[in-house]
């Protein structure tokens, strides 16, 4: 191909991306912006900007859609799915990073399989289930739902820092009379302390965002803040708006803060990772 003709290509090529993304950015912009501006709207019918501002929306929305108790469950769900997520996956994490075993692979994919197909194909069975069992409905339930892909995730995000420590060092450790247990507390858990942080905030933000699961298995006095936000706009009834726009805004606030405060400690290119093969031994 001629070379004018190629750069020609490639420069058109880029354009054609970069404006791909502008125009991206920019509907997501004026997307949240609307909202934002609603949220603080008097009233806004037909004209480009409100005819005044003011923040009660705010208040009106904490009173009508019982903000506290929403809040309270949805911290309630979070902090117990990221203990338990953490308690089950870095143990595993770490058997898969330093073991090899038959159907290793397997049991990867098994993992990974709640990560990798949608949660709604498996959220319906699972809430099936969960409403048998007679959890469904309960707080329990809905922490039970969400740990279902939020154990195989810390696994994912764990695996890597584990491989990442010289097995020598837990050789040393049992050399000098730890056991396992010690082991893992006093010299694993230690350097692992950038991975754990960094898979609670990741799990954290995760939990306040999934939806399917926890509307599949919340009731009246479970929901997390996404669900009670979903009722808010499609619920029956009469509601202004701008309060429902200023409840988005409160639930878009909650989830960017801990995302930010997750992009911190983590780097999301780290999380592409492959688990060591090592030969079976005899």
């Amino acid at each position: 191909m001629n070379p004018g003709v190629r750069a020609w290509l490639d420069r058109a090529w880029r354009g054609l991306l970069l404006g791909t993304m502008t125009l991206f950015v920019v509907n997501v912009a004026l997307m949240i912006a609307a909202v934002a501006t609603s949220s603080f709207a008097r009233r806004w019918l037909g004209t480009w900007f409100p005819e005044g501002w003011t923040t009660n929306w705010y208040t009106a929305a904490w009173k009508e859609f019982q903000l506290d108790s929403v809040l309270w469950v949805t911290v309630e769900v979070v902090f117990a799915v990221v203990l338990l997520a953490l308690v089950i996956g870095v143990p595993a994490a770490y058997t898969l990073a330093r073991r090899n075993f038959l159907g290793k692979r397997a049991l990867m994919l098994l993992f990974l399989l709640p990560l990798m197909v949608p949660p709604i194909t498996y959220g319906i069975p699972l809430a099936t289930v969960l409403y048998k069992a007679q959890l469904a409905g309960t707080i329990y339930g809905v922490i039970l739902a969400n740990l279902i892909p939020a154990a195989p995730f810390v696994i994912l995000v764990m695996t890597p820092f584990i491989e990442q420590i010289d097995p020598n060092l837990e050789s040393a450790a049992r050399v000098f009379g730890a056991n396992t247990a010690r082991m893992f507390w006093h010299v694993l858990v230690p350097l692992l302390a950038p991975g754990i942080l960094a898979a609670s905030l990741l799990v954290l933000v995760r939990t306040i965002a999934l939806f399917e699961l926890t509307f599949l298995t919340a009731g009246p006095d479970s929901q997390t803040l996404v669900v009670a936000l979903y009722y808010a706009v499609f619920a029956a009834g009469v509601r202004a708006p701008q309060s429902v726009d200023a409840m988005a805004m409160i639930y878009m606030i909650v989830t960017l803060v801990w995302l930010l405060i997750a992009l911190r400690f983590v780097n999301p290119t780290q999380l592409v990772s492959r688990v060591k093969e090592q030969p079976l031994t005899a």
